[in-house]
């Protein structure tokens, strides 16, 4: 059974809050403890949501669809609210869950029988007496029903590849001004990594792998802040491991130094130590360059790593070429 995983890192750029979050009047990023220091984050939530807008954008069937126009506020708009895994890629790459009370909100009574027979050692005492019938009510409680998919693609938190120094912006609303005119937003100069894994034979139909790999390298932004800020997300190096192995053995492999220059250490380390075969990697974009001697599938754009790959599971699945 083969396994397709995956890191990758982002561009460097200003990255501000991906959620809306605020404390007082600052808009605040996500952070962690990585490594003993703060770091800032970006959820696999906020990645998953980015990668379904692109298959919206992209015309892929999509059971919740992202509706700019609602209100309130802009939010996803069920299709089916039955679901279909076999008809949407998102239900059948990312899962889905849906909870529903139970129809009947009082406890339903029912009655049972109950026959309490007085018996007595001694015979003569108990003839003549008729038996006890109680009838009690007993309160049965309602079950609700759950519809659920297990997610097939499994993504990790992004992390920045450098710790976070503090920095803030303040800002005035325009206009006339009042007690919260003024707010401050937190940003971080930065990349970020994240990985993900993906077993082709838990979907409904295995030709969506490829649809993933477009979407992953694809994706432009992970929500954003009220769209004031802009940062892209689309990988600048990319890692990806096809294989029968069930772990990945490659998450969080980037490094970034005080010069910003970016590595693979680990990587490399279990490359030459037999834990990984080398053959089994398909790597590409700015890293590139560093790992041409590892004995892997190196090129030098990120596209042009996935069309590669995409071939090779193609043959190795068996899969039809037309786009799922």
């Amino acid at each position: 059974m083969f396994h397709l995983f995956g890191n990758i890192l982002t561009s460097y750029g200003t990255a501000a809050n991906n959620r809306g979050e605020n404390e007082g009047n600052t808009t605040t990023l996500q952070k962690l403890i990585w490594k003993g220091e703060v770091h800032s984050t970006v959820s696999s939530e906020a990645i998953r949501w980015a990668l379904r807008y692109y298959w919206q954008n992209a015309g892929y069937p999509v059971n919740r669809r992202w509706d700019e126009n609602a209100q309130p506020v802009p939010d996803h708009i069920l299709q089916d609210p039955n679901f279909d895994d076999t008809r949407f890629i998102d239900d059948d790459v990312l899962g889905f869950m849906q909870a529903e009370a139970a129809k009947v909100e009082a406890a339903v009574e029912s009655e049972v029988e109950i026959q309490n027979s007085t018996q007595d050692e001694d015979k003569k005492l108990s003839q003549g007496k008729e038996k006890e019938t109680a009838k009690r009510k007993r309160k049965e409680k309602p079950k609700g029903k759950i519809t659920t998919r297990r997610g097939v693609l499994e993504v990790t938190r992004a992390v920045s590849t450098i710790p976070y120094a503090g920095d803030l912006t303040f800002n005035a609303m325009s206009g006339k001004k009042g007690r919260t005119s003024l707010y401050a937003t937190e940003v971080h100069a930065t990349r970020y990594q994240y990985g993900f894994a993906l077993t082709p034979n838990s979907l409904k139909e295995k030709s969506r792998i490829n649809a993933v790999l477009d979407g992953l390298i694809s994706i432009g932004e992970v929500a954003g802040n009220h769209a004031r800020f802009l940062y892209d997300f689309s990988p600048d190096s990319i890692i990806l491991r096809w294989t029968h192995d069930f772990s990945p053995r490659l998450l969080y492999c980037f490094e970034e130094d005080e010069l910003r220059n970016i590595s693979t250490p680990d990587l490399v380390r279990r490359v030459e130590a037999g834990d990984i075969d080398p053959k089994e990697l398909w790597i590409g974009g700015a890293i590139s360059s560093t790992l041409e001697d590892l004995g892997a599938n190196v090129f030098p754009g990120v596209k042009t790593t996935v069309e590669a790959l995409k071939q090779v599971i193609i043959e190795d699945l068996q899969l039809s070429l037309r786009s799922s």
